[in-house]
């Protein structure tokens, strides 16, 4: 471990309070019967959850498998053309970044709550978004910007072929 990646005593505090909080809100949402549970226990249970898997499990991710270069130009510096490739806010990228992963959530979690509760539901959404949304998307923008810019559809065409990239390339209309 890296000095820079090392947790300090005051960070230990601070996502060890969020984890305690975290526990208590799904303690409180998985006990509580009936349809009285406040949203602020799932909104706390979930920011928790969320916060504690982007500083540990994250940073996992991006350090072992992705390991990425700032000296490396991104597609938007490299191409800048002022349409398809400029250099965007970072909390643009994070709304379409949100955008993309909660497209599912209000399909799935009625389904399921419909079934079996809110609880499962709740669960599918929280750590859905943590084990493979959130990765998976990570995965696709990093693979992208190191395939200089190329969309999920253009790299399935450019690996496997017009065949065998078949249905993700019909689903992207920029291939």
């Amino acid at each position: 471990m890296d000095s820079d990646e090392r947790i300090s005593g005051r960070e230990k505090v601070i996502f060890g309070i969020i984890g305690v909080l975290a526990a208590v809100a799904w303690f409180v949402v998985a006990v509580q019967r009936g349809e009285r549970v406040s949203a602020a226990w799932f909104v706390l249970a979930a920011l928790g959850s969320y916060l504690l898997a982007l500083r540990f499990y994250g940073r996992l991710i991006e350090r072992k498998i992705h390991r990425p270069d700032d000296t490396r130009a991104t597609p938007a510096e490299e191409f800048a053309n002022g349409r398809d490739f400029m250099p965007t806010h970072r909390v643009v990228v994070f709304g379409h970044h949100f955008a993309a992963i909660a497209g599912a959530g209000p399909l799935v979690e009625p389904v399921l709550a419909a079934q079996m509760g809110y609880l499962p539901g709740t669960l599918w959404i929280v750590f859905g978004v943590i084990l493979a949304g959130a990765v998976q998307d990570y995965r696709v923008l990093h693979l992208s910007i190191r395939r200089r810019g190329r969309s999920l559809g253009q790299m399935a065409k450019d690996e496997l072929g017009p065949v065998g990239a078949g249905s993700p390339s019909s689903a992207s209309p920029a291939s």
